[in-house]
C-alpha cells in the first residue's frame, strides 16, 4: 500500500513527548503542481471564453475602435452624435478628474458600446447567413449567382482563425415544420410499406391528428422551440438513451476498429503507451480549443461542436427511472481493467503528461501485476452490461459508501477506461473473413464483464498490438467520436511511432509510483446481483450474429463516374438487398446529423421510398435496363433530397417525437403518434465517413486504413448496417442481426449486398471487368516503424 501512503501529505503520531508530525514532500509537490495545472486550465477556459464570446471580432479590435474614436474626437468631430458628452453629464466619477480624463473616458466607454454592438450585429448576421441552405439543393458542380454572393458573405462574417466553439453562438436554431409538412412526408414514407386498405386507415388517423390535436401539440413545441437552443436534442437524450431500462451494451453503445491491414507494433503495452498519449494530446487541444471546427466539406460551413465538450471525464449514471450523464472538469488519469483487477493508472507527473515510453512501463507494470482479483471484483463490470434497474439498485445498496464507493468513484471520474485483453483479433489467421466477425463482437461486448460500458468511452487493448473502442451513446453521436479515433490512430503511427523493437520512444523514469490497484468489499448478495447482471448481458451477446467485410471490387470512385451519389447508390443496394432476402420492403433508418444547427443532433432519413421499391420492383421483374436505370436515377434522387430535408430541419421523425412527448406532458392520447413510434426499423444504416482525410495518405500508405466500425441490431427481425467509404476503391461493411430470429442471417445479407453492388454497378456503367481481391490476399502486415 505504497502508493496510498504516498497520497497523504502529512501525517502525525501523538506520543508522551508530544505531537509528531511528518510531511510528505513529494505529495505536497504534486498537490501544488496539480493546482498550478488546475489554474492554468481555469486561465485557458476564461481566455477562450472571451475570445468565443466576442467572435468573429478579436479582443484587439475593441483597442481598434477605442483608438478609432479618439483619433477622430481629436480631429473635433464627434463620431457619436453628442452621446459621448451625454455619457460624460452622468459620469459618477470624482469632482478631481479633469474635464479631458473625463472626456477619454467616455469615449473609451462609447467605444466598448459601440464595439459590442458592431458584434451583435456581425454574429446576428452571421446567423442570418448560417439560416441560407438553398446551396444544399442545387445540382451538384453548378453554383448559383446567390450562393456564389453568400459563400463570399460566410467568409467575411466568419473572422479569422475560429476556435472550437466560436460558431457556436451563430448557429441557427432548428426550425419546428409545419404540423402538415411532416404528416405529408410520413404519408409518402410509408406507403411502399403498406396495402390500399392498411394506406387507408393510416391517411384518415393522420387527418384526424392534424385537424385536432396536431395543432395544439405544434403550439407547445414552437414555444419550447422559442426558448431552448434546440426543441429536440434534451428530449432526445432523456428518452431515447437515459430512460432506456434495457441493457446499453449491444443495445445502444456502438464500436470502432483500429486499422485494417496493418498493426503499428505488436507490444500490447507499447501500443497502449503511445495511443493513451495521442488521447491526452487530443483533450488537451480539446480544452485549448485548439480542434479546427468540424465543416461541410468544399464550402466550409461550420457544424456544432457542442457534443464534443463531453468526450473525456464522462459517465452514464444509473437510476431506477432514469440515468443521468456526469462530466467532470478534469481527471488526470485513466482506470484500468486486466484479469479481473482495476487500477488507477496516473498519466501526469509533476505536473507534466507522461511519455508515450513511461505510460508503456506503466501499463507492462499491470501486465506483470500477479495479484488476484478481490472476492466478486473479476466481473463487476457486468452490472454496467445488465439491466439498468438492477444496477442502479444496487450502486445505491452496496457503492454509496467505503471502500467501493471510492473506487466506483475513480473508475466513473477517470478521464476514460481502458480494457486490457488477453485475446488476439484482428484480421488474422487462416480465416481473416472470420476473424473480423470475431473481433467486431469482442469489441461490441467482449466478455460482458471486461469493459465498463457506462463509461463516455472505453479503448480496448488486445494481446498482439490490436485495439479497438467502445462508446456509450446517450452524450454524443459516432462522429465525434470518429474525429477523436481518427486523430489517435493517426497520432500513434505517423507522429509518435516505435522503435525497431516496437516499443515506445523515449526514455523512462524509473521512480514513477506504481499504478494503484482499487480495493473491493463485494457481499454475496451483490455478488449474486453480479452474476444476473452476467446472465442478462450473456444471453444478448450470445443471441448477436456479426458479419464484418471489406468490398474492394469497387468504390465511390467508379460510383461518381456514373454519377451517382455514393451514399444513394449502396442506399439502393441495400434496399435491393433487403428485398430479394425477404421478398418485401421494411421501413429504414439512414442516420443524418443536424449538426447545421445548434446543438443538433441526428436525424432519419427514411431510405425506403416509392422511388426504390418502384424500382427494385423493375429490376427484380426482368425490365428493361433503360427503364431500371431512369428508376435508379429517380430513386437516387429522391434519398439526396430526403437526405438534404433532414439535414436543413425538414425531417419527419424528430418532429414526430417531441409531438409526441409534449402529448404524454399534456396527459393526451394520440392513435396517430402511438402508431407512428411503434414502427419497428427493420434495417438501420449509418454511415461512417473519413473527416480527417489530410491525416491518412490512401494512396502511398492504403495499408493505414481503419475498418470504421458498427452497432447491434434496432430491432429482434432486423439487421444493423454500418458501412464507411474508404478512398476510392472501398468500402467496408458491417452486419448485425438475432440468431434467435429465423429469418435474419448476418452472413447471407452480407452475400445479398455484395450481389447488389455488381448488379447496380453493371447496370449503370460500362461492363469493365476489375480483378477482384479477395480478403484472403491481404493478409495483415505487422510493423515496428
Amino acid at each position: 500500500m505504497a502508493e496510498a501512503h504516498q497520497a497523504v501529505a502529512f501525517q502525525f503520531t501523538v506520543t508522551p513527548d508530544g505531537i509528531d508530525l511528518q510531511l510528505s514532500h513529494q505529495a505536497l509537490t504534486e498537490i501544488y503542481l496539480s493546482g498550478v495545472r488546475s489554474w492554468k486550465k481555469r486561465i485557458i477556459r476564461l481566455k477562450n471564453s472571451v475570445i468565443t464570446g466576442v467572435y468573429p471580432a478579436s479582443p484587439s479590435s475593441w483597442l481598434f475602435v477605442v483608438i478609432a474614436i479618439l483619433a477622430t474626437m481629436y480631429t473635433r468631430s464627434d463620431p457619436s452624435m453628442g452621446l459621448i458628452a451625454k455619457i460624460q453629464e452622468h459620469l459618477p466619477v470624482s469632482q478631481s478628474m479633469s474635464t479631458q480624463c473625463q472626456a477619454v473616458l467616455s469615449a473609451v466607454l462609447f467605444s466598448t458600446m459601440l464595439w459590442l454592438l458592431l458584434i451583435f450585429t456581425m454574429r446576428l448576421c452571421l446567423k442570418q447567413l448560417l439560416s441560407y441552405h438553398r446551396w444544399m439543393f442545387e445540382q451538384h458542380g453548378k453554383m448559383s449567382t446567390t450562393t456564389k454572393v453568400w459563400v463570399a458573405l460566410v467568409r467575411i462574417f466568419s473572422g479569422r482563425k475560429p476556435l472550437l466553439y466560436s460558431y457556436q453562438g451563430s448557429l441557427p436554431n432548428l426550425p419546428v415544420p409545419t404540423v402538415k409538412d411532416t404528416v405529408k412526408r410520413y404519408l409518402d414514407s410509408v406507403r411502399p410499406l403498406m396495402d390500399d386498405t392498411e394506406y387507408e386507415r393510416m391517411t384518415k388517423l393522420a387527418a384526424e391528428f392534424e385537424s385536432s390535436l396536431g395543432n395544439r401539440l405544434q403550439w407547445y413545441l414552437k414555444l419550447k422551440a422559442l426558448w431552448a437552443a434546440n426543441y429536440v436534442s434534451d428530449w432526445w437524450e432523456e428518452y431515447v438513451y437515459l430512460r432506456g431500462r434495457s441493457p446499453i451494451m449491444v443495445n445502444s453503445n456502438y464500436y470502432g476498429m483500429d486499422f485494417l491491414y496493418v498493426t503499428p507494433t505488436p507490444i500490447q503495452a507499447a501500443r497502449a503507451g503511445n495511443s493513451i498519449h495521442a488521447f491526452f494530446l487530443y483533450r488537451r487541444k480539446l480544452n485549448r480549443e485548439e480542434i479546427k471546427p468540424s465543416r461541410i466539406p468544399g464550402i466550409a460551413i461550420p457544424l456544432c461542436a457542442a457534443q464534443c465538450e463531453r468526450i473525456f471525464n464522462t459517465t452514464r449514471i444509473p437510476g431506477e427511472e432514469t440515468d443521468t450523464v456526469h462530466h467532470w472538469q478534469d481527471s488526470d488519469y485513466v482506470a484500468v481493467y486486466h484479469r479481473g483487477r482495476y487500477f488507477r493508472l496516473k498519466v501526469y507527473q509533476a505536473g507534466r503528461l507522461l511519455s508515450p515510453r513511461e505510460i508503456e512501463f506503466q501499463i507492462q507494470r499491470i501486465l506483470d501485476d500477479s495479484s488476484l482479483p478481490s472476492k466478486g471484483e473479476a466481473k463487476l463490470g457486468a452490472l454496467t452490461a445488465g439491466d439498468r434497474i438492477p444496477w442502479a439498485k444496487a450502486r445505491t445498496k452496496y457503492f454509496s459508501s467505503g471502500v467501493n464507493k471510492r473506487s466506483l468513484d475513480c473508475i466513473e471520474r477517470a478521464a476514460f477506461f481502458v480494457t486490457l485483453d488477453d485475446d488476439e483479433q484482428g484480421m488474422m489467421g487462416d480465416d481473416p473473413a472470420s476473424s473480423l466477425d470475431h473481433y467486431a463482437k469482442s469489441l461490441l461486448h467482449g466478455k460482458c464483464y471486461d469493459r465498463w460500458f457506462d463509461k463516455s468511452f472505453s479503448v480496448v487493448y488486445y494481446k498482439n498490438g490490436k485495439n479497438g473502442i467502445n462508446a456509450e451513446h446517450s452524450w454524443a453521436d459516432a462522429p465525434v467520436l470518429a474525429h477523436l479515433w481518427e486523430y489517435t490512430l493517426a497520432t500513434d503511427s505517423f507522429q509518435l511511432g516505435y522503435n525497431a523493437e516496437g516499443h515506445c520512444k523515449g526514455d523512462v523514469d524509473s521512480s514513477l509510483p506504481r499504478p494503484q490497484k482499487l480495493n473491493w468489499e463485494i457481499p454475496p448478495e451483490c455478488e449474486e446481483q453480479i452474476s444476473q447482471s452476467l446472465a442478462v448481458a450473456q444471453a444478448l451477446a450470445d443471441d448477436v450474429d456479426f458479419h464484418v467485410f471489406s468490398f474492394r471490387d469497387f468504390g465511390k470512385g467508379k460510383v461518381k463516374k456514373c454519377r451517382v451519389s455514393p451514399d444513394a447508390f449502396i442506399q439502393m443496394a441495400l434496399q435491393l438487398a433487403y428485398y430479394r432476402e425477404r421478398r418485401t420492403f421494411c421501413l429504414t433508418y439512414e442516420a443524418s446529423m443536424t449538426r447545421l444547427f445548434r446543438e443538433g443532433r441526428t436525424e432519419t432519413v427514411r431510405s425506403c421510398t416509392n422511388e426504390s421499391s418502384a424500382f427494385v420492383r423493375a429490376l427484380e421483374g426482368g425490365e428493361a435496363a433503360d427503364v431500371c436505370r431512369r428508376l435508379f436515377r429517380a430513386a437516387s434522387e429522391k434519398h439526396q433530397q430526403l437526405y438534404r430535408m433532414a439535414m436543413t430541419g425538414g425531417g419527419i421523425d424528430r418532429h414526430l417525437f417531441c409531438l409526441y412527448v409534449v402529448s404524454k406532458y399534456l396527459g393526451v392520447e394520440s392513435p396517430f403518434l402511438k402508431e407512428v413510434l411503434s414502427e419497428p426499423w427493420r434495417l438501420s444504416t449509418s454511415q461512417t465517413p473519413v473527416q480527417q482525410v489530410e491525416l491518412f495518405d490512401m494512396v502511398n500508405h492504403p495499408e493505414y486504413i481503419s475498418c470504421g466500425g458498427g452497432f447491434g441490431p434496432v430491432a429482434d427481425d432486423g439487421y444493423g448496417v454500418s458501412y464507411c467509404i474508404l478512398g476510392d476503391n472501398m468500402i467496408n461493411f458491417h452486419i448485425s442481426c438475432k440468431h434467435s430470429c429465423p429469418d435474419t442471417d448476418a452472413h447471407k445479407f452480407g452475400d445479398q449486398i455484395r450481389k447488389a453492388l455488381h448488379d447496380l454497378i453493371q447496370l449503370l456503367g460500362p461492363s469493365q471487368k476489375e480483378p477482384s481481391k479477395p480478403e484472403e490476399s491481404r493478409p495483415e502486415v505487422k510493423k515496428d516503424q
